[in-house]
């Protein structure tokens, strides 16, 4: 995914209290990698293993540095550094911008942003916001809650009661993550982050009732901007299961490389499928401290069969 410079500022500026020092200079250039770099060895003239595809940051020694040199000296330092085609410059500290920079900024329409944060937590914000825009995504219809650290997403049909389902959750003390359309971003070799369409983000559309703002209606903590996807619960008409895949447990769902277990629940008049959801949620917490209640029962059955051989 081509995350940008424009794309870095918009979703870190808040937290790092970023700001443009060029204006809106060079916010198209495209940011190749994650990681961030600090180019004190670059700007002493060595670029072999020069990381120029990442975020270069200038922090307090790299300032200091420049300010030791002499206006032509810093300006023949800068440029060379400029030359490798970077795709930003961030100033950390606020500190004062050398007219230099600017210069060579102006000149190979590079954009230099500045933090107020010291280097070191603002590397480690960055790192964070980029590995965040650079993870592989996808966008699925499905509602997203949070039930006691267990990310569930409900799937099914439209008009089949996944909003109505999460709403109940959401009355019960947890907490709502998207309605409708998920957007999941895998972090890692492990673990998929769900999180919702910012348009969408904090409402819950019910048929009938139209749509609700939760945070609203039921405080804060009844909100998550995102979570660890855990379990997909699939929603499904009774007169669609034949009896054997109703007491079968469902499958893993590969999820973007990553397997997610999937539970199938069918849907009929009457059914609590809030109840199910949050006992579903709660089975799988005990999973994960290893009890498992359908292998416990299944180990004392053969126990039992095997004293009447």
């Amino acid at each position: 995914m081509a995350v940008t410079v424009k794309d870095f500022l918009e979703a870190a500026k808040e937290k790092a209290g970023l700001e443009t020092v060029t204006g809106g200079l060079g916010l198209g250039r495209v940011i190749h990698e994650s990681a961030i770099h600090r180019p004190g060895l670059a700007l002493a003239g060595f670029f072999k293993h020069f990381a120029h595809r990442r975020i270069q940051v200038l922090g307090m020694a790299e300032m200091e540095f420049l300010s030791a040199m002499s206006p032509g000296q810093r300006q023949a330092s800068l440029r060379s550094l400029f030359e490798h085609h970077i795709p930003c410059i961030v100033v950390c500290r606020n500190r004062k911008i050398h007219p230099e920079l600017v210069e060579m900024a102006r000149s190979f329409r590079t954009p230099i942003l500045r933090t107020p944060m010291i280097t070191g937590k603002f590397v480690n914000t960055a790192t964070i916001f980029m590995e965040s825009l650079m993870a592989p995504s996808m966008t699925v219809q499905g509602t997203v809650v949070d039930i006691k650290g267990i990310g569930v997403m409900i799937e099914g049909k439209p008009g089949i009661g996944k909003s109505e389902a999460a709403l109940v959750l959401v009355i019960r003390g947890y907490s709502l993550v998207a309605d409708d359309l998920a957007v999941l971003h895998r972090i890692d070799q492990k673990t998929i982050v769900a999180t919702s369409a910012p348009i969408t983000r904090y409402h819950l559309e019910i048929r009938g009732l139209g749509i609700i703002h939760i945070p609203s209606l039921f405080g804060v903590a009844a909100v998550r901007n995102e979570k660890n996807l855990d379990l997909i619960v699939t929603l499904k008409n009774m007169d669609r299961f034949d009896t054997e895949e109703i007491n079968s447990p469902g499958p893993k769902r590969d999820v973007m490389g990553v397997q997610i277990p999937n539970l199938v629940l069918p849907v009929a008049p009457g059914r609590d499928l809030a109840t199910m959801i949050e006992v579903a949620a709660h089975n799988e917490t005990l999973k994960r401290l290893g009890h498992d209640a359908a292998k416990e029962l299944d180990d004392k059955i053969k126990a039992v069969l095997g004293k009447k051989v």
